[in-house]
């Protein structure tokens, strides 16, 4: 299967991964056959991706780290366990909060045994779920995010699980925002981002009277949005007063927040959400946390078609667990003609050749008989 732009997508065309809605039912099954209604329905929901399966891409496989049962119950939970604390007072929700506690580390205990357990390249597809709360679905990816980076950067097993907390409770203080901010279909003004801004104070002030939850994943909703410049809110703090943990999930917030759709803005693929984050690596970020995130996630996942410096055309077929950002390369095209027989390649292999672009609008030529 590959993956191609919902511009280009076509009747006839045959759906390569089931698509799923926000109650974790497919609302796309694998091997539908697209028409136009179809088409148009996928437009009305604002996606911009999809997997398809053709000729060129037979037995490409696409497989994300956690199962997709394992992810619609923990994304079932996160919701429930959210919207028990909503418009509630700081008082009461955390009270509730306490009590939803055991819930929210068994999601964790389930993700790290996922991700700690699976020596691939984590791989996280947001285009083949369709949420419409967006705030749930980070939460779990920006967990996930984070556990893998802290796993390449060696940290315990203790600490996996508290860094794994605190990412999932990152922005439980936007429960406290008013919805009409929160949901905004665009731009905020200054004075609403000033309110937005205040989730990290009302996650702080949640968190850290909790009995059954460490005072760490305060601090990480506290402070996952400072940066080491001091650019960052709520306190300006610089490098050294920054937790080790906030710094993470703070990382993996950004690299999710670009790579995830937004009813205002089209997401970023893997490699553009990299290049964005890498951009601020050692003046915004910590550069071995930045690193390290380049390190445990697919820049290029399995089904894209990447266009060569040698003007080879190829999909991604697998990926290299040597070396994240070169995987190995399927070639089917060569000087803008298609070959009668497709061959792969590592990019290791080939230190000459460098990746131009990603080809999500590629539309297969015509063979010539």
């Amino acid at each position: 299967m590959r993956l191609i732009s919902i511009d280009v997508l076509k009747e006839g065309m045959v759906l390569g991964r089931t698509i799923w809605n926000e109650a974790g039912h497919p609302l796309l099954k694998k091997d539908v056959v697209i028409n136009d209604r179809i088409i148009q329905r996928l437009q009305e929901l604002n996606m911009h991706y999809l997997y398809i399966d053709d000729e060129i891409s037979e037995g490409i496989e696409v497989k994300e780290t956690v199962p997709t049962a394992m992810r619609n119950k923990a994304v079932s939970t996160i919701k429930s366990s959210f919207q028990s604390m909503d418009g509630l007072n700081p008082v009461n929700a955390s009270y509730i909060l306490d009590q939803q506690s055991k819930a929210i580390v068994s999601i964790v205990d389930e993700l790290l045994s996922a991700v700690t357990g699976n020596d691939e390249i984590l791989t996280i597809l947001t285009d083949a779920y369709l949420f419409d709360e967006y705030l749930y679905q980070h939460s779990f990816q920006v967990t996930l995010y984070s556990i893998a980076i802290a796993k390449e950067l060696g940290y315990s097993a203790e600490d996996l699980r508290l860094i794994g907390i605190g990412a999932l409770l990152h922005d439980v203080g936007k429960l406290m925002v008013p919805k009409e901010i929160l949901t905004k279909p665009g731009r905020l003004s200054n004075e609403e981002f000033d309110t937005m801004k205040k989730h990290t104070r009302y996650g702080f002030d949640l968190l850290r009277n909790l009995h059954s939850i460490s005072l760490l994943v305060a601090h990480c909703a506290f402070q996952h949005h400072e940066r080491i410049d001091g650019s960052g809110y709520p306190r300006g703090l610089v490098d050294f007063e920054i937790h080790p943990f906030a710094k993470i999930i703070g990382v993996a917030d950004v690299f999710d927040a670009v790579t995830t759709n937004r009813v205002y803005r089209e997401k970023m693929l893997p490699s553009q959400g990299l290049a964005i984050v890498e951009a601020g690596a050692g003046t915004i970020y910590d550069a071995r946390i930045v690193r390290a995130l380049k390190k445990a996630v697919v820049h290029y996942p399995n089904g894209v078609i990447l266009k060569l410096s040698d003007n080879r055309r190829g999909i991604v077929s697998r990926q290299n667990t040597l070396n994240a950002a070169l995987p190995f390369i399927r070639v089917f095209e060569e000087q803008n003609q298609l070959l009668s027989a497709t061959y792969e390649i590592n990019l290791v292999d080939y230190p000459g050749l460098t990746i131009e672009c990603v080809e999500t609008d590629y539309v297969v030529p015509s063979k010539v008989e």
